[in-house]
């Protein structure tokens, strides 16, 4: 139809303009039949009449023509003179035997002559260049509006003009718009890769239809469509490559008998209790106005919502909202049961999702197997009455940039091997730990933020050995990173601040490696090593803690070296009931109490640190504390440099003590020592 209004168009203008000559009767034999029964018969040749006929266009009709946006139209209406007597192409034999009556009105247009190799280019025709040039730009880019995408590039490649009125990025908003309901152009550079732009920043001038040309070979689901579209093939001329479905079961199946290549769209609604098991490299899509996962939504109440299987590799889910809702949301048989579950070989990518789940046995996403590997990315997982995303059983994946808030259980739970690559998720306001790691329980977490969860924001039990960098983990209600039972891990680089309860909490024979992080403005200690607990402590920055920078107790022996513990609103180091450990080459300074406490029969070695600058004593040993002293720098103390006293024996050589306001070791009520070098 598109095809016909334009060469219908093309008739017109050379019926009133030059006559009846070849090009219009090529035309009139292709369209006029069809133009006669067609619904805009009435408009085309109105438009026609009236841009050839009156000097300006109605001031209405521009306005119908630009829309809302008609004064910031990138096109001016160009306006053309009154000809009411016009002659045929200038050429001298026409101009000597034309009469005057021949010239009147329209006149004829002249025949024109041979053209070669050696002869000059002759001006257009009358009609021609009326249509090509003069026409007004609203009134051609009016006739446009009623063709469909291929038919405007066809219409492109008539002149120049037309090329640049066809690319209009109006005329392609209105089509895209039509066929996908984006707001804003979804750009598809390569398989896998979806992402939505302003087109008032992007590079290129019409983002509408470079986005149509990568999206137009694709099956659309848009119930009670199909039946109107297949109904009506002459208004959807040239678009015989988009196939419509009522369901997405429907629109699986077609991908099964290999009618299109995979590329899915899904239109706004909500979809119930389809079976959705995907095992091909299937592209689904959400396809709305606004932001478009708010608009589609696929959710079940009997069973899984999506199923991964192996053969999926490499499909890709985006932009929807999945949800699982069943009727019983605590029976146990819907204890396998999820909104996505990946299973062995395969690798799908979930991107711009909105997870939901309101089981309270079954966890929102669910990853397990050997080779399960997905990229889970921008989704945001939250308000579940259980775990947010559960990998296990091997299972790997990336999951990036996601939202993963409120959750009953953990945000995030790590067993049994299994391994994730998480970087930069946002892990907060959880009713439970942030990330819970156990049971072998592996994975590298990357600059994410974990904040204000009701327990622990990282939890690490049971042999379970993450490697954390460069996360926040802060403002959690009980501690920051929680490591027992023989847990172990590796935490680097983190800022772990303004937790209740001390930001590190170390025990049960645990043994992590906590190194290079800023641990500071604790509502309780930094550190807090008990109950067996072990760990290398290198080269934090700990500061501003409510209680001890490092607090060491009951049979525990951790390594503590290369720290900077300094303006505690407490003790730098304390070390009682039995604590130990090797405390070497760290920094202790400007603390309110004193530097290093050891008491209560602990027996830590303190070797090669400087301490200095405290507002009460350097080394405080009472109460039965033992150790050993050496080889420290220890000066600059508003007390004495060292006080040994109730019981208290330590062996203290070759230390530098001095610039102590009371002295330099100061030993009392039955303290004793064995100190034979120092330098006071």
């Amino acid at each position: 139809m598109a095809v016909v209004l334009f060469h219908g168009l093309v008739f017109f203008v050379v019926f009133f303009v030059g006559g009846f000559f070849v090009v219009g009767f090529f035309f009139l034999r292709q369209s006029l039949f069809t133009l006669i029964y067609s619904e805009k018969l009435l408009t085309l040749y109105s438009i026609a009449f009236l841009a050839i006929t009156y000097d300006d266009v109605p001031a209405d009709m521009v306005a119908e023509e630009s829309g809302p946006g008609a004064q910031n139209s990138p096109y001016q209406l160009r306006r053309k003179t009154l000809l009411p007597k016009r002659t045929a192409c200038p050429t001298k034999s026409s101009m000597e035997g034309a009469s005057t009556s021949a010239t009147e009105n329209f006149g004829h247009r002249a025949k024109r002559a041979r053209v070669s190799g050696k002869s000059q280019d002759l001006s257009a025709a009358p009609a021609e260049q009326y249509l090509q040039e003069k026409l007004p730009d609203e009134v051609v880019l009016k006739i446009f509006s009623y063709l469909l995408e291929q038919d405007l590039c066809r219409a492109a490649c008539v002149c120049k003009r037309f090329s640049e009125l066809a690319n209009d990025p109006i005329l392609w908003k209105r089509l895209y718009m039509e066929v996908f309901e984006y707001t804003r152009p979804m750009m598809h550079p390569e398989p896998g890769k979806f992402y939505q732009i302003n087109p008032e920043e992007y590079e290129h001038p019409n983002p509408w239809k470079e986005s149509f040309q990568q999206l137009y070979k694709g099956a659309h689901v848009k119930p009670g469509f199909a039946e109107h579209f297949y109904s009506n093939p002459a208004r959807y001329k040239g678009r015989e490559n988009m196939l419509y479905y009522d369901t997405i079961e429907d629109a699986l199946g077609g991908v099964q008998e290999a009618h299109f290549d995979g590329l899915i769209f899904v239109h706004s609604g909500i979809y119930t209790d389809e079976w959705i098991y995907i095992e091909s490299p299937i592209t689904m899509i959400g396809a709305a106005p606004g932001k478009v996962a708010d608009k589609v939504i696929i959710e079940n109440t009997r069973d899984s919502t999506f199923v991964f299987m192996e053969g999926s590799e490499d499909a890709y889910v985006g932009y929807m909202t999945i949800r699982f809702n069943p009727d019983d949301k605590s029976a146990q048989h819907h204890n396998a049961h999820h909104c996505l579950e990946i299973t062995v070989n395969c690798s799908p990518i979930i991107d711009h999702c909105i997870i939901r789940s309101t089981c309270t046995v079954g966890s929102a996403v669910c990853v397990s197997g050997q080779g399960a590997c997905p990229t889970i990315k921008h989704c945001n997982i939250s308000d579940c009455e259980n775990v947010g995303l559960y990998i296990t059983d091997h299972a790997q994946g990336i999951y990036e940039d996601n939202e993963i808030s409120n959750n009953a259980l953990a945000g995030i739970w790590v067993k049994n091997h299994g391994n994730p690559i998480i970087r930069r998720n946002h892990i907060h306001h959880g009713r439970d730990v942030g990330v819970f790691t156990f049971d072998h329980g592996m994975g590298y977490f990357e600059s994410c933020n974990i904040h204000r969860n009701r327990i622990a924001g990282f939890e690490v039990k049971a042999y379970a050995n993450p490697t954390v960098v460069r996360c926040e983990i802060h403002h959690g209600q009980t501690g920051g990173i929680y490591v027992h039972e023989k847990g172990r891990g590796q935490f680097i680089e983190n800022k772990i601040y303004a937790n209740n309860f001390a930001g590190v909490w170390i025990t049960s024979n645990s043994d992590p490696t906590i190194r290079g992080n800023a641990i500071f403005n604790g509502n309780q200690g930094g550190v807090y090593i008990f109950g067996d607990g072990r760990g290398l402590i290198e080269g934090n920055d700990i500061y501003g803690n409510a209680l001890a920078g490092i607090q060491i107790r009951t049979n525990s022996c951790p390594i503590v070296r290369h720290n900077k513990i300094h303006d505690g609103q407490h003790g730098g180091i304390y070390v009682h009931e039995k604590g130990q450990g090797v405390i070497e080459e760290n920094e202790v300074y400007s603390n309110t109490l004193a530097g290093v406490w050891v008491t209560t029969g602990s027996t830590p070695v303190l070797r090669r640190n400087r301490i200095h600058s405290g507002k009460q004593v350097g080394v405080y040993f009472y109460d039965n504390g033992h150790g050993v002293l050496e080889d420290n720098d220890i000066y600059n103390h508003m007390y004495s440099g060292v006080q040994i006293r109730t019981g208290s024996n330590p062996k203290i050589r070759r230390n530098k003590i001095w610039g102590g306001q009371n002295g330099g070791i100061l030993v009392y009520n039955s303290g004793q020592s064995f100190y034979p070098i120092c330098f006071c």
